[in-house]
């Protein structure tokens, strides 16, 4: 199979995923609108969904896929089974005891970490506080779903695992329409989707125990050991879980600086959900697919092959973010009117604000999806200490730049620490890379990209001209209907002007990019790795 098959089958569960999580957001804003309830629903959940990205989806992509391969490649699937027996009765025993100390704690950690500017707000508080004892345990659920994941991808079974984070939106949908169907009132709301979220979590969980079943691999439950496997896995997955979730750090970051302001803290989070879209779509289908093919790659001794993946993937990554970039840039407020203006969120008036963010956040996007190609290039040689570092460094910049930033700026300040703090990040990694001799000139790379800005200023030219052109049919006066089919033709236009001018000036050519991202090179070097399905 390609590697475009591989992003390909990723990005479509997905996007799948991002389609039900707008219709979500939309729901969640026309019943919270950026009221209290939706401040603190959004805070509550921002913190086991970032401990869920830091050391479920960081580690365990990161630190546990090249040993899982390495494990399937040296003593086969009985050895990848005992590696992962080991790990996971260490993994539950851990994470129960964490979710023990957690829960107990949570009235310090609101007050401290999610969100330290509700403490002025007693009701708006304990609501939090409420939310987040409700929604914690979901981080074991799906720390474990993680670990069953990183296997499917391990086995180059990408769907299931890239299919069940689909059903947190699915769920939430379905208790937000009962919700409104049964007349519930803005706190009975909060209420009903965290327990929808803790719910979600066992599903997503019993679906990908399911898969990694099917696959062939039956996981018993040991005692707690913590041998050397476990030993290695652990010295890779600290540092990795700290990279790997950099983004949802700053994000973390972000939300207790906001709370201190009333609707930062959703206003964020709705232009968050946006964003994710092209940055999931394209940057973590890239990551998921590329570690294990890297691993496997440099296990095998083809330095060759290991350097065409990386060019590849830095080239469809750019392929496809620099149009979105270029569209959230220059029709941000069209975009957030269309998805959210109903409801609670048009009596709040948030659109001038939550689009202001986005296009922040849009600036900031190729580098967040930059970060996702070029990290592998560091755990694939079970590097973590490297991003590590220059995690910190992101960090450091973010924080610094926020709290300089929130008193004029306010949320969209915040937005702009996140974007320069990803640029920092991006450029250090790639500048390592280059210098350690494991990124090497790519001609066609050079040549391509400036050919992609090009194609990408072109098509905002064409949409900064359009939007005005069309604003009566854009604006809010106008009907629901007529918005949103006036915005599509708008995509529509500009995704064809975009890709006509790319492949006519050579900024791609799918010729060229179906064979360059084929997973094998020459026969002989093929049968090094052996397929695995």
């Amino acid at each position: 199979m390609s590697l475009i098959k591989k992003f390909a089958t990723v990005a479509s569960g997905t996007m799948l995923s991002r389609i039900f999580g707008f219709t979500r957001e939309m729901m969640m804003a026309a019943a919270l609108g950026t009221g209290p309830v939706a401040d603190a629903f959004n805070a509550a959940f921002q913190f086991p969904n970032t401990f869920r990205r830091l050391f479920a989806e960081g580690a365990f992509n990161t630190a546990f896929v090249p040993l899982f391969a390495k494990e399937i490649e040296a003593n086969g699937t009985d050895g990848a089974r005992k590696f992962s027996e080991e790990v996971f009765g260490v993994l539950f025993s851990v994470l129960i005891l964490l979710t023990i100390v957690m829960e107990l704690a949570m009235p310090l950690l609101v007050a401290t970490i999610i969100a330290p500017g509700f403490a002025q707000d007693p009701e708006k508080f304990d609501l939090t506080r409420s939310l987040a004892t409700i929604m914690f345990p979901y981080l074991m659920c799906m720390s474990l779903a993680a670990m069953m994941s990183g296997m499917l991808n391990s086995l180059r079974r990408y769907f299931a695992a890239a299919l069940a984070p689909v059903f947190l939106n699915v769920i939430l949908i379905a208790v937000l329409a009962y919700a409104w169907y049964e007349g519930f009132d803005e706190l009975s709301v909060g209420y009903a989707i965290a327990w929808g979220v803790l719910a979600a979590g066992l599903v997503q969980l019993a679906i990908v125990w399911g898969a990694v079943r099917h696959a062939g691999i039956s996981i018993g439950f040991r005692r707690p050991r913590f041998t050397p496997n476990v030993r290695r896995l652990l010295w890779l997955a600290f540092p990795a879980a700290i990279t790997g979730g950099i983004t949802q750090i700053n994000t973390l970051i972000g939300t207790a600086i906001a709370s201190g302001q009333a609707s930062a803290v959703s206003s964020l989070a709705y232009a968050d959900r946006v964003y994710q879209l092209p940055l999931g779509v394209v940057g973590i289908a890239v990551a998921i697919v590329l570690l294990p093919e890297l691993a496997r790659a440099l296990k095998a001794g083809n330095a060759v092959e290991a350097a065409n993946l990386q060019n590849r993937s830095v080239e469809f990554t750019l392929f496809l973010t620099l149009p979105a970039t270029a569209a959230l840039l220059v029709m941000a407020e069209p975009i957030v009117r269309v998805l959210y203006e109903r409801g609670a969120f048009a009596a709040t008036n948030g659109t001038p604000v939550v689009s202001a963010i986005l296009s922040v956040f849009g600036l900031g996007l190729p580098a967040f999806v930059l970060i996702k190609a070029f990290t592998p290039g560091y755990f694939a040689r079970e590097d973590t200490r490297t991003p590590m570092v220059f995690a910190a460094i992101s960090v450091a910049v973010n924080i610094s730049l926020a709290l300089t930033l929130f008193p004029s700026m306010g949320a969209v300040g915040i937005a702009t620490a996140s974007a320069v703090a990803g640029w920092v990040n991006a450029a250090l990694l790639l500048a390592i890379l280059i210098r350690r001799g494991h990124w090497g000139t790519d001609i066609p790379l050079l040549t391509r990209i400036p050919r992609l800005v090009l194609a990408a200023t072109v098509m905002a030219a064409f949409l900064y001209f359009a939007v005005r052109w069309l604003a009566p049919y854009l604006a809010a006066e106008a009907p629901i209907y007529t918005q949103a089919a006036t915005l599509g033709a708008l995509v529509c236009a500009a995704t064809i002007i975009y890709f006509a001018i790319a492949f006519a000036i050579g900024g791609a050519d799918i010729g060229m990019v179906r064979r360059s991202l084929r997973r094998g090179q020459p026969k002989a070097a093929r049968s090094e790795i052996p397929p695995l399905e």
